[in-house]
């Protein structure tokens, strides 16, 4: 958020909103002083709200104490955070977790974080987005997918991953992978992907899909660019060009992108961790002509204070549209980025303004 020492009136009403609302995702991009009470507070400072006359923004603690004020014994903007400290705590059992040579359980987890499991377990959740458990899970998934990378043995794969049992590990293959481990180690070797490029007023599109669903909608300036960022993706994969039919649905695509209150239902093949499935889910709930910020989603998902992982699922999204990623703006309205290009957020944000 930006605060210039003059604050304009757009930069000024955005700070103040974030102060009314007592917003937490605020803290640290800038602070307000009271010139009646002589001191300067976080946005999310819980004391009394005073009189927007009587209050200056500042870019930094440093400024204020400079122009004078001195820290709010309530907020303490000049200790770190409740949120910094807590949020150093998760770290640290994220940590723990990710070197831990068998499963931990939630006891054991918040004995460490000298906390009641209650407590911990809700905590950690409001700061990753996923549980203890879901959090351990989606790790020992990262790991096997390096470990399938550089591994000839699937079975060794699973174990050094961290996977007990290797026939529970299979009835979870399609969906930790999207595909059969094999598969994956070869790069998406005998995976069948159909794709078609399109032209639309937004230039370029790709679109791709699998057996299960859609698994790529791209938007660029150049058709080239986008079909070498596809392939690298599964350089393995048998890549058909779509026949008709499939020529029929890009032209589906191609019809939400230029009318985005058509709608567009479609089957997806969404792959990702489970903290951005959460954040994809959240999107498209979010209604055509509508605008959310990325702390709301932080909020509608139960994670509150990851903030910036909600903006990074955004940001790898692959589904352009379909997970309507445009339709998340900064707290101060700022459209913030976009994958496929600033300037197409803001035109798909504009079209379903006028619809």
């Amino acid at each position: 958020m930006k605060v210039p020492d003059t604050p304009n009136m757009t930069d000024a009403n955005a700070c103040w909103a974030a102060v009314l609302a007592r917003d937490p995702a605020a803290d640290g991009q800038f602070y307000y002083s009271v010139k009646t009470t002589g001191v300067y507070c976080r946005p999310s400072c819980p004391s009394r709200k005073p009189n927007r006359h009587n209050v200056r923004f500042h870019a930094s603690r440093v400024e204020a104490e400079e122009a004078g004020f001195r820290p709010c014994r309530r907020c303490k903007p000049d200790a770190p955070a409740s949120g910094e400290r807590q949020a150093a705590v998760v770290a640290a059992i994220c940590r723990h977790i990710e070197t831990a040579d068998e499963p931990l359980n939630l006891t054991e987890l918040a004995a460490r974080a000298a906390m009641s499991p209650f407590h911990f377990h809700r905590l950690f959740k409001s700061v990753t987005g996923l549980t203890p458990r879901a959090y351990a899970a989606a790790h020992r998934a990262r790991r096997l997918r390096t470990e399938l990378g550089r591994s000839g043995d699937i079975t060794a794969a699973i174990y050094d991953a961290g996977y007990n049992s290797s026939g529970r590990f299979y009835e979870e293959s399609q969906r930790v992978l999207g595909m059969t481990p094999s598969r994956y180690r070869s790069g998406g070797a005998d995976t069948e992907i159909r794709f078609a490029l399109g032209a639309c007023s937004l230039g370029s599109i790709l679109v791709a899909m699998t057996a299960r669903g859609v698994c790529a909608i791209s938007l660029g300036d150049d058709p080239e660019a986008l079909i070498c960022e596809f392939q690298d993706r599964f350089p393995k994969a048998q890549l058909v060009g779509g026949d008709q039919h499939f020529e029929q649905l890009v032209a589906q695509v191609v019809g939400f992108v230029e009318a985005p209150a058509l709608g567009l239902q479609l089957p997806l093949d969404i792959r990702g961790t489970a903290f951005q499935c959460r954040v994809w889910q959240a999107l498209q709930e979010i209604r055509p002509g509508s605008r959310v910020s990325y702390s709301e989603i932080a909020r509608r998902i139960g994670a509150p204070q990851a903030v910036r992982a909600v903006a990074g699922a955004c940001a790898a999204n692959t589904l352009a549209v379909a997970i309507p990623c445009h339709r998340v703006v900064r707290i101060d309205g700022d459209l913030s980025g976009y994958r496929w290009g600033i300037a197409r957020k803001a035109e798909l944000l504009r079209r379903e303004a006028d619809q």
